[in-house]
């Protein structure tokens, strides 16, 4: 536990190199001691005023305006979790598409989980949520493995959070993915319909099973582009299991390239050799939704992430 104190009452008149600017951005400046969420509380609290009044985390300062600010007690507890670092602040900050008063849509970069973990405490939620100290609710909607990039949603309040849930198990959500499998499509749209339940040996964490047991899992394959070895497939969710689409392309001999876990450690050597290519190739590139509770609709589509678009311009 630490403890920062102020005594004194603080006033502060906003000059001319200060007008203009987001007050918590200012704050940020002048008490480099508080963490954000510090700061914000402060402002919630009427702790700090400007002219007298509460103001929230985006007033812009003017000129000739007073801050007030009351004499800060600051206790650090020893459980508050550790910021994470700018640069990835800064990463994921530059990775939100949308914004509105439901949602926040991000396109999440491969390599970052979504939750955090013992190995790395900061996952998507926790930085968004160090990003975003203002807001009193901020959830995950669904999840996408660490490997894979594209679209991510995540709601601002409890409606939309129970909403969107309900929408992903009735099918309400229309989700879609781009992956480069090994091997060449036969024939044309596929639509896969099976069980998956977790492996019981070996590293795989799921399998086919032969629908006895398991949970029911739909896929709908579409060939967009043929090479020498590979196929770039669309992909359209109907059900959202654990690695089903991961499974399901093993299952039916099509492993996707850089996949460790179902693919091909002979192929994938070869594929990264060629490409440069060191993670999965899976990317939620479309989403189409809308929410009843506000009446709108949101249709996002998003190209390949660099890494593996250069990745298919090293193949025939």
């Amino acid at each position: 536990m630490s403890e920062i104190t102020t005594n004194k009452v603080r006033f502060i008149t906003v000059t001319a190199s200060e007008d203009g600017q987001r007050i918590d951005n200012f704050l940020m400046k002048e008490y480099k001691f508080l963490p954000k969420s510090a700061i914000y509380k402060l402002l919630r609290k009427g702790e700090i005023r400007v002219d007298k009044k509460r103001v929230k985390p985006t007033h812009k300062l003017v000129l000739g305006e007073q801050i007030r600010v009351a004499p800060i007690n600051y206790v650090a507890d020893a459980s508050e979790p550790r910021q994470a670092s700018q640069a990835l602040k800064d990463r994921i900050a530059e990775s939100i598409l949308l914004e509105d008063d439901d949602l926040i849509i991000i396109n999440k970069p491969s390599g970052i989980a979504v939750h955090g973990g013992t190995d790395n405490p900061h996952g998507v939620i926790e930085v968004i949520r160090q990003l975003k100290t203002d807001l009193d609710y901020i959830e995950l909607v669904h999840r996408i493995d660490k490997e894979t990039s594209g679209l991510l949603l995540l709601a601002k309040n409890r409606t939309s959070l129970l909403e969107l849930h309900e929408a992903f198990k009735t099918g309400d959500i229309s989700k879609y993915y781009k992956t480069l499998v090994f091997g060449r499509w036969r024939g044309g749209e596929e639509h896969v319909r099976n069980h998956l339940k977790r492996a019981e040996h070996g590293q795989q964490n799921m399998q086919v099973t032969d629908g006895t047991e398991g949970k029911l899992s739909e896929s709908i394959f579409s060939p967009i582009a043929s090479y020498a070895d590979n196929t770039l497939l669309s992909v359209r969710l109907l059900t959202g299991r654990m690695h089903q689409i991961r499974t399901q392309l093993s299952d039916m001999d099509y492993p996707i390239t850089g996949d460790t876990k179902y693919g091909d450690f002979t192929l994938n050597r070869e594929f990264t050799r060629k490409t440069k290519l060191k993670r999965l190739f899976l990317h939620a590139y479309r989403i189409d939704f809308k929410l009843q509770h506000s009446g709108k609709s949101y249709n996002l589509e998003i190209p390949l992430a660099d890494d593996l678009a250069a990745a298919l311009s090293c193949i025939d």
